[in-house]
């Protein structure tokens, strides 16, 4: 059976199972991120620069892959909500997207140089919505529909209006997570909380379809290259090289075919949706097959249990370190630093309370959806 830890609702006090190794994997997509926005270059090569690398644009994806499957754990996982209970869930999930979208523009003003997600996670919260009642299936289905034709939307999109500066425009088609996208990573999610993953033979059919997945994306991208003489970069799973940039003379050449991460292709969705559900995976499989695993990686679950709390307060102590003048360049010792802080806050403050303090703001917020009849 999968693990689960037992937290207390913030209205009611009713006990709500939490699958550990859920906030185990959320923990890790919350870490890599601080990883990408605080960590060396991964430029500078060697195997520091080859971990920093696998943070690029993968954990992100896999945050992505758990919200999805967070919003069928709000309106029905195994069964989909019906009734005044359904349309409550459903305006839960809109007003965390709205939130979302709020507290991304708060931050983006903040002045970082971090591309902050959470404005394209709402957007993407609004665009999925209507699909929480399909099954695993027609779920999977889609989401592959989508991430074999959204990107080529995209560049039809991009080629007709490439500089165009609308808000919307930017945040569907044109920014750095754009929507349009980024939604088959929510889609994914959801259809594999539709799966049931109480058994280790499910953990490991997930794992299994991951490595299937990142071997198509990555390994079709590395093929095809290698067929078309672009061997010269690593562009099938890096994007150290930064050869897909638009501004590149090769890059409508080259776009169908990489699978870097941020390039929007089929090919990178395919691959950085299979590691997600490869990290899924084996998060589950850990917990079950080593129970004490779960005490030595505790801190890493409690980020994980609270990882809109995580992520706003790495992006503000970037922006107060900065304010102040004190803010290193991107290094290890940064990284360590922030990660050991953010670690230790989130275990002694599960120590009193049952929620991060973003989550209780956040489930406050969502709680207005009672009023629905």
């Amino acid at each position: 059976m999968v693990m689960k830890a037992p937290v207390a609702d913030a209205r009611n006090g009713s006990v709500v199972d939490r699958l550990v190794g859920i906030d185990l994997a959320r923990g890790l997509a919350v870490f890599g991120m601080y990883a990408a926005h605080l960590g060396p270059d991964p430029g500078e090569g060697g195997l520091v620069g080859f971990l920093m690398e696998l943070t690029h644009g993968r954990p992100s994806a896999l945050f992505a892959v758990l919200a999805g499957f967070s919003i069928l754990l709000i309106t029905g996982r195994k069964a989909p909500k019906s009734g005044i209970a359904g349309r409550q869930a459903i305006a839960r999930v809109a007003i965390r997207a709205l939130v979302l979208l709020a507290l991304g523009s708060i931050l983006g003003c903040l002045g970082t140089q971090v591309e902050v997600i959470l404005e394209y996670y709402g957007i993407c919260f609004l665009l999925v919505l209507p699909l929480h009642r399909l099954s695993a299936y027609q779920l999977g289905l889609i989401a592959a529909a989508t991430a074999l034709v959204l990107p080529q939307v995209r560049s039809s999109l991009l080629s007709v209006a490439p500089n165009l500066l609308d808000p919307v425009f930017n945040l569907m088609v044109n920014g750095y997570y754009p929507a349009v996208t980024w939604v088959p990573f929510l889609i994914a999610g959801m259809a594999i909380a539709r799966l049931n993953l109480n058994t280790l033979a499910a953990h490991w059919r997930l794992g299994l379809a991951g490595v299937a997945l990142a071997v198509l994306g990555h390994g079709g991208s590395l093929l095809a290259l290698s067929s078309r003489a672009l061997t010269e970069t690593s562009l099938w799973w890096s994007d150290v090289d930064g050869a897909f940039e638009p501004s590149k003379s090769s890059f409508i050449v080259k776009s169908s075919w990489i699978a870097a991460p941020h390039s929007e292709t089929t090919l990178s969705i395919v691959g950085s949706t299979g590691c997600a559900m490869i990290i899924l995976a084996a998060c589950m499989l850990a917990v079950d097959a080593l129970p004490r695993l779960r005490k030595l990686v505790w801190p890493i679950i409690a980020v994980g249990s609270m990882s809109l709390t995580a992520y706003v307060l790495h992006i503000a102590g970037i922006a107060y370190l900065m304010k102040i003048n004190i803010f290193k360049d991107e290094s290890l010792s940064t990284l360590f630093g922030f990660v050991v802080v953010i670690s230790t806050f989130a275990v002694l403050w599960l120590r009193v309370f049952q929620r991060g303090p973003m989550e209780v703001l956040m489930g406050r917020v969502a709680d207005l959806a009672r009023h629905i009849r």
